[in-house]
């Protein structure tokens, strides 16, 4: 997530500072996006904000690294404030949940907590922001965090479909995601069901494919992926 966040910023911000644990990401993103890979300690004395992204198991041995850090944006998943701005005291932060889409600058963040403006027109910059409160987080994450890869299994399994019935693969995958693009922009503005009616015609092609979704449990199964990955986050 913290390469997703990098790239979508790129050209947004003047510099970025990188940093890891010895994994040499911190090099390759600096090299791919300009930028320079530094210890901890000196990116938390250079930057103007530090976007944390470290295990959740992570962050007491990363602190005491970072503690120079004046304004701190955390991407650790169930990680409440009040544990941030205990390892951290002193620091402004910011807690959220991005999704992937903040690559393409598209994407959804969820955030808590305190930020300057200027860190609040960034994110924006690269994604829908929403306050939530912190007990919302899981049921968010669930929600928006986790749904990117339910919906490209989607968009993977009806190109696959196409392509069993004689497409070119490529063809068919470009396809769909045309067509997700198109429908995200229709679900902003109108109910996913007035959707649905609009292209189910009664009788029609759609509608014996609906029946096939619905034989086959495909609303439980989306159901059962959001009770899965909540269960995983509360377990």
């Amino acid at each position: 997530m913290a390469a997703a966040i990098a790239r979508g910023l790129m050209g947004e911000v003047d510099g970025m500072l990188f940093s890891d644990s010895g994994s040499g990401r911190a090099a390759a993103l600096a090299e791919e996006l300009g930028g320079e890979a530094l210890p901890n300690q000196e990116v938390a004395a250079r930057a103007d904000v530090v976007f944390l992204a470290v295990k959740p198991a992570a962050l007491d041995s990363v602190a005491p690294s970072i503690g120079a850090a004046k304004e701190v944006v955390s991407v650790l998943a169930a990680t409440p404030l009040e544990r941030l701005s205990a390892a951290l005291p002193g620091a402004r932060i910011l807690r959220t949940m991005p999704n992937i889409g903040v690559e393409v600058r598209q994407g959804v963040i969820c955030v808590a907590g305190d930020a300057s403006p200027e860190v609040r027109a960034t994110l924006e910059t690269i994604a829908h922001v929403v306050e939530i409160e912190e007990k919302d987080f899981d049921g968010a994450t669930a929600v928006m965090g986790c749904a990117p890869a339910y919906l490209a299994l989607a968009v993977e399994a009806i190109g696959d479909a196409g392509a069993d019935d004689g497409l070119d693969p490529d063809l068919a995958r470009d396809l769909v995601v045309e067509t997700a693009a198109g429908t995200a922009e229709l679900l902003r503005r109108r109910h996913p069901a007035h959707i649905r009616r609009a292209v189910a015609s009664p009788g029609g092609s759609t509608e014996a494919g609906l029946k096939e979704l619905d034989r086959l449990g495909a609303r439980a199964a989306f159901v059962a992926a959001v009770d899965g990955s909540l269960r995983r986050m509360r377990g």
